[in-house]
């Protein structure tokens, strides 16, 4: 063989590896060892996960030292996206179509993060093949920059006074509404998301999809959403909602930038018509909202590759909830702050600026949109004006990158007595994540709690969380009871949440 056409051979097997690493991001991330067993048994009687037979760590290095020297240089795009969609097929990573559609969408938005790229081999195979193939982190560690201030002494917590005022809050994550979602079709299918229109059954089984949503690796029809709606309105009133984003289905292989601001729209006017004018929603930006999905490119990308598309349209829609300045910074990097009421605060961040799965962070994962440092100087004020403060964002701080999710960690520990609260969905299950001190990691300080998915995906029960919010300034403790839903059973977890 030719040496160019080796270097090509070579740039198509690079290009299908990275390009199948998005089919497994298609799914949600595995936070703990224990939960990560069970959810990979549901995940592999489904058959929702991919071959990777083929693909070792030697040779991925090999590929990406190549790439290295190339730089895909003079590649044209449209046949480069054919041949990888060639390799993704005789590879057997997915069906035919989705590796077609999946290719065609991601190609250009990798292909330049890929060429703005600095990565060294052992780091882009520590992303595609799992950190036994390399340093997982795309960087060395970087920090943030906390102010010159002391850390005031810890006061412990203790419980509310009797008669203390209290809020009830609504928290709803992962909704992802499948607007292609059909009754009676295939809910055992080959493809990544079944119970659609145009799911393809398997010879061995076939049972159909429910009129409220089904068991199996299927998002929720419309009528699901909005009969939660309708039900978790009657069992209002609530003060405010905490809503930690994915919108959009799973089928992240067909979708555009028109279906995905549709979505949006009709979701927000949903919540709008059910919960009323009267009560505040905080959303927060998930990583299904863009389009190719996990693509957030940092305010460094101008142009058509940027994501002002989507936070423009966000701006638009949430403008009745949030106020100018909270817009701005949302239109800047899909994060904001606001004042809840007087003595509590909510911070929203974009947490796929730490995602693994986010191409772009391969150009540069330093503090993208310097969204880290601002939180430091959103939480310092905060603590001069004895202001409380809740986080919400969608991916938990332990699923990040390692210097991201370390700097975060240290902003936990130092704003501890300001920090009463931290909210994110992703995972689609019903657990939390423990803050220790730096010192003795001994010492609790704080809770992530992670709320269960409205969806079903992967045979899950619809679930919302209810926060209450005893006394003031607040701090949550959790608490579970059972919550009735149309057709499929499900369950409402509650959070207590008690003062300072």
């Amino acid at each position: 063989m030719r040496l160019p056409d080796l270097l090509a051979t070579c740039r198509l097997i690079t290009c299908a590896l990275l390009l199948s690493q998005l089919f497994v991001s298609n799914h949600p991330a595995l936070p703990s060892q224990e939960h990560s067993i069970v959810f990979l048994e549901q995940l592999s009687h489904q058959r929702v996960g991919f071959n990777w037979k083929n693909i070792t760590c030697p040779l991925c290095k090999v590929v990406f030292t190549i790439l290295d020297v190339t730089v895909l240089a003079d590649a044209n795009e449209e046949r480069l996206a054919h041949a990888v969609s060639e390799v993704c097929i005789r590879l057997h990573l997915t069906e035919e179509h989705v590796c077609r559609d999946i290719i065609e969408l991601f190609t250009g938005d990798v292909l330049k993060a890929l060429e703005q790229s600095l990565l060294q081999p052992s780091e882009a195979c520590a992303v595609l093949v799992g950190p036994s193939c390399g340093n997982f982190d795309i960087y060395a560690r970087w920090n943030v920059t906390l102010p010159d201030v002391p850390k005031p002494p810890v006061i412990p917590p203790s419980p509310p006074k009797p008669g203390s005022p209290q809020s009830r809050v609504l928290f709803l994550t992962d909704i992802h509404w499948d607007k292609d979602y059909e009754v009676g079709s295939v809910a055992d299918c080959k493809e990544p998301l079944c119970c659609r229109n145009d799911s393809t059954s398997k010879k061995w089984r076939r049972r159909q999809a429910g009129y409220w949503g089904t068991y199996s690796k299927c998002d929720l029809p419309l009528q699901t959403i909005e009969n939660l709606l309708e039900n978790v309105a009657k069992v209002g009133p609530w003060d405010w909602v905490y809503w930690t984003g994915d919108i959009p289905a799973h089928n992240v292989w067909s979708q555009t930038r028109k279906q995905q601001l549709t979505e949006l729209a009709v979701i927000t006017k949903l919540i709008h018509k059910h919960l009323g004018p009267n009560v505040t929603v905080y959303p927060a930006v998930g990583n299904h909202e863009s389009t190719p999905v996990n693509s957030f490119p940092p305010p460094f990308v101008h142009g058509n590759r940027s994501s002002t598309w989507l936070y423009n349209a966000m701006a638009e829609e949430w403008a009745p909830w949030l106020p100018q300045q909270a817009l701005k910074t949302l239109r800047y990097g899909g994060f904001y702050t606001v004042e809840i009421q007087p003595g509590l605060r909510v911070v929203s961040l974009n947490m796929n600026f730490c995602a693994r799965e986010n191409f772009w962070l391969m150009v540069n994962s330093t503090d993208p949109a310097d969204q880290l440092q601002w939180l430091v100087r959103v939480l310092q004020a905060s603590e001069d004006k004895g202001e409380k403060v809740h986080i919400i964002g969608h991916i938990p701080p332990g699923l990040c990158l390692g210097s991201w999710s370390w700097n975060y960690y240290h902003i936990i520990n130092r704003y501890e007595s300001t920090i009463t609260g931290q909210f994110f969905g992703h995972t689609h299950l019903d657990e939390f994540q423990m803050f220790y001190d730096e010192e003795t990691m001994t010492r609790p300080l704080g809770v992530a709690f992670i709320a269960p998915s409205v969806t079903t995906f992967v045979n899950l029960n619809p679930d919302l969380s209810q926060l209450d919010d005893e006394g003031e300034p607040a701090r949550p403790v959790v608490s579970s009871s059972p919550s009735p839903a149309p057709s499929l059973s499900s369950s409402c977890s509650l959070l207590l949440i008690r003062p300072d």
